[in-house]
């Protein structure tokens, strides 16, 4: 069971590209490994979301970049027509995730008519904390490609840019996603556990952000995989979507995650049915994905001393509940594999 996002072993001095090739190796001498490294490169990769975009949980409108040329020429064209999202493939915890509306509203009706000048102000909020920059075009496509310098302007973001950096192979990529307004109202997480549902949470953001990343005064409320409300979205994911997700990704020979999430956006105008709501993937989660009953447990600066011990007997029942479905569902897939 790996748990270790993409980056933090480069981070600590490490060879990602050395580790995934000793999980392939291991794959192939018959031991499982979860998640798989390929499966944490390409299903936790952003521009997953563009090799889904004409199912029913995908936005046709999404695009990836991987060169500067690509992007300048592609960001330029989205982010004239409607406000945006722009996501980097490296980060986690929403940094690099960049929702962005141009100051002025002035957008053009039909999508490609007109694209952005350099001198146009975009108003960007970052996912991370929901903090708020103002930059020109021309400064944050170079904040993307070169980090800061004399052309990006001054920046508050903790993260550094070079989302391109090292090209498709290495992981840099910008993905381009329409900006969905309903966000405010927060967020589906389906929590699942290899090819089954276990649970639901609606995450909203803080009354005043539009970001609903742990850790940023964002509420969750707790619903069961039954729950009405969701009916028709769990319907249609788990019946339809969730059997097509692995090939759409290129990752059909490749086993489920055994604990993994896909994140929901309500990208329906308000005051649309709950039956013909479209909900959209706004990501996939597979690696370190958490447990959020034991989010007590979570050193932060004002908590940095939190242990196992923080958790409340209640939320620890319900964690183990998640707990022993993952252990019932790997012994399952080990004694499968064992007796062929």
């Amino acid at each position: 069971i790996v748990r270790c996002n993409p980056g933090q072993i480069k981070a600590d001095g490490g060879d990602q590209g050395k580790f995934d090739d000793s999980m392939r190796a291991i794959r192939k001498a018959g031991i499982q490994v979860w998640p798989s490294a390929d499966v944490m490169e390409f299903m936790g990769a952003k521009d997953a979301l563009c090799k889904i975009a004409s199912m029913s949980i995908g936005l046709e409108d999404t695009f990836a970049y991987y060169t500067e040329a690509a992007w300048v020429e592609g960001f330029k064209k989205t982010m004239k027509f409607q406000p945006r999202v722009i996501k980097q493939n490296r980060g986690s915890s929403g940094e690099g995730i960049w929702i962005i509306k141009l100051k002025s509203g002035d957008y053009c009706k039909e999508y490609g008519e007109a694209s952005c000048n350099d001198d146009d102000v975009l108003d960007m909020v970052e996912a991370n904390d929901n903090h708020s920059e103002e930059h020109t075009v021309a400064e944050f496509v170079e904040f993307c490609v070169h980090g800061r310098s004399d052309k990006s302007g001054e920046w508050t973001s903790q993260g550094v840019g070079k989302y391109l950096e090292g090209g498709k192979t290495a992981g840099g990529q910008l993905v381009d996603q329409r900006f969905c307004p309903r966000i405010v109202e927060g967020e589906l997480r389906y929590n699942c556990v290899v090819d089954s549902l276990v649970g639901i949470i609606h995450k909203k953001p803080k009354e005043g952000g539009i970001s609903a990343v742990g850790g940023t005064g964002s509420i969750y409320t707790y619903f069961g995989p039954s729950e009405q409300k969701f009916a028709s979205l769990t319907k249609s994911f788990v019946t339809t979507d969730l059997p097509k997700v692995m090939p759409a990704l290129g990752l059909g020979e490749e086993p489920i995650p055994l604990w993994w999430t896909s994140d929901f956006i309500n990208s329906s105008p308000p005051g649309t049915a709950a039956k013909d709501e479209k909900w959209i993937v706004g990501e996939f989660n597979c690696s370190c994905v958490g447990i959020s009953k034991c989010l007590a447990a979570y050193c932060q600066e004002d908590t940095p001393k939190a242990s196992v011990e923080d958790i409340s007997k209640e939320d620890m029942d319900e964690a183990m509940i998640y707990g022993n479905i993952m252990g019932e569902k790997a012994k399952g897939i080990l004694s499968s594999a064992k007796a062929a």
